[in-house]
């Protein structure tokens, strides 16, 4: 994969452990990565980047916000954004009821990261 030809890869992921694995995991995969630990850095990176291909997120997270509620409008501004939702509450993010999750992918937590770049291949291509 050419340098300028990486698909850009937003993962929102309040635990720090979680979020360096895969960072660093999907950057040996050929992905850009960006990364934030909350809501507000999501959406702070939402609105400054002009590019991005695919946004993994979890669901519960820091400050009252929910993967979903970062998830639904960053959809609404940019159509093509490819969204995958890890989370150990699985069911939590079915019973929001929002649009994008049910299109939008779950993974339950704990997850096989080989499983995690097959989906994520499979969504891109």
């Amino acid at each position: 994969m050419s340098e300028d030809a990486q698909d850009v890869v937003l993962v929102v992921e309040d635990d720090p452990s979680i979020l360096m694995v895969l960072s660093a995991y999907l950057s040996g995969e050929g992905y850009r990565v960006l990364q934030a630990e909350n809501g507000e850095q999501a959406f702070e990176i939402l609105a400054s980047k002009p590019h991005l291909d695919m946004m993994i997120t979890d669901f519960r997270l820091p400050g009252g916000i929910s993967g979903v509620q970062i998830a639904d409008p960053a959809v609404k501004l940019r159509p093509e954004l490819k969204v995958i939702f890890i989370s150990g509450y699985a069911q939590e993010i079915r019973e929001t009821d929002s649009p994008i999750t049910r299109k939008a992918p779950i993974l339950d937590k704990p997850f096989d990261l080989d499983k995690l770049q097959e989906l994520m291949q499979d969504m891109l291509s």
